[in-house]
């Protein structure tokens, strides 16, 4: 069976989808870890219900200079090495808010994807087309779903691709568009962009076990 770990920071509604998906049989896959950096993150308790085998992998924290990048070096370490206890053939970032550097990626090549709550480009280019041909800009960061409102763009949407040593880059796997509504604030934007991230991620997952 196709094994995937998810991590996580949050509530886990994605995570959710993917064990909905997985006991309605239409997976073809099994989410066997489950690992947040926060302890008090629902995710965890959505995967202890079921019997999902879970880590808190958390950051401590560190003053500025080379003593917080050794802090982070190590807890990449440790991170990486929880993970690959599972020999996990996908690793999903499923709302992770950590940035993740190329030591912890060279652990499993080609083989983690994240979820982006905008729409990201099929290259590294600062702008994206939409499906009707408008050119929007690429959103990248933490808060690109209250840029999108700020902005009053017409269309934003979500993104799950591989994810590579560039922030929120890499080859884009799915896409889903979501047209913003005049009253639009970042919460009412967001719910609709969740909708749309939960169906992709079960759709990319189930894509990816089948190859």
């Amino acid at each position: 069976m196709y094994q995937v770990a998810v991590l996580l920071s949050g509530t886990g509604s994605n995570l959710q989808a993917l064990f909905e998906a997985e006991d309605a049989g239409q997976l073809g896959a099994q989410v066997s870890l489950v690992v947040s950096d926060q302890a008090t993150a629902y995710g965890l308790q959505r995967a202890l219900q079921r019997g999902v085998a879970t880590a808190h992998v958390p950051l401590p924290a560190a003053p500025r200079g080379p003593q917080r990048a050794m802090v982070r070096a190590a807890w990449e370490q440790r991170l990486a090495g929880v993970t690959a206890a599972f020999t996990p053939d996908l690793v999903v970032l499923a709302g992770f808010m950590r940035i993740l550097s190329p030591a912890f990626l060279n652990w499993f090549p080609q083989r983690v994807i994240n979820q982006h709550p905008a729409l990201l480009p099929d290259d590294s280019s600062d702008t994206v087309t939409t499906s009707t041909g408008l050119v929007i800009p690429a959103l990248r960061g933490a808060h690109v779903v209250d840029e999108a409102v700020q902005r009053r763009l017409p269309v934003s949407g979500c993104t799950i691709h591989r994810v590579t040593p560039r922030v929120d880059d890499g080859p884009v796997l799915a896409r889903a568009e979501v047209p913003l509504r005049p009253d639009d604030t970042p919460a009412s934007l967001h719910e609709r962009i969740k909708v749309e991230e939960r169906r992709l991620i079960v759709e990319v997952v189930r894509s990816l076990a089948q190859r």
